[in-house]
């Protein structure tokens, strides 16, 4: 399994680069990849900053890298659940945040915006500090 850095993935999704785009679709089509979430987060951030790209645009972009069968993902049922939580409006890096505090009891934050999300998305858990 090799892991890849963020730079491979928008290789894959932005198809932008004539000698770099090539090789990182060769390199997923002959190696079992493993994707960290922080990488899911930097290609997130680099798509919509960078490339400007809707926030729909790149979940779908993300749901479909994460669903090749050679890809394996980091904690795979916390970035399902951010992309899904991200789609309906939340800052992808703070429904990673959320959905990844499991094992804690409550998720302390003073952003209010992100606590009437999450009330709203019904994710449990949540307090202001």
């Amino acid at each position: 399994m090799l892991a890849v850095d963020t730079s491979v993935v928008v290789r894959i999704l932005t198809n932008d680069d004539p000698e770099q785009s090539p090789r990182a679709v060769a390199l997923f089509e002959r190696e079992r990849i493993y994707l960290t979430k922080t990488v899911l987060l930097e290609t997130e951030w680099a798509l919509r900053f960078s490339y400007k790209l809707s926030r729909e645009t790149v979940v779908c972009a993300l749901r479909k890298v994460i669903g090749l069968q050679q890809v394996e993902v980091e904690t795979i049922g916390v970035v399902a659940t951010a992309l899904d939580w991200h789609e309906q409006g939340m800052d992808f890096a703070d429904a990673l945040h959320l959905a990844g505090s499991t094992k804690a009891i409550e998720f302390a934050t003073f952003d209010e915006k992100l606590i009437q999300l999450a009330q709203r998305l019904q994710a449990k858990g949540i307090v202001a500090v």
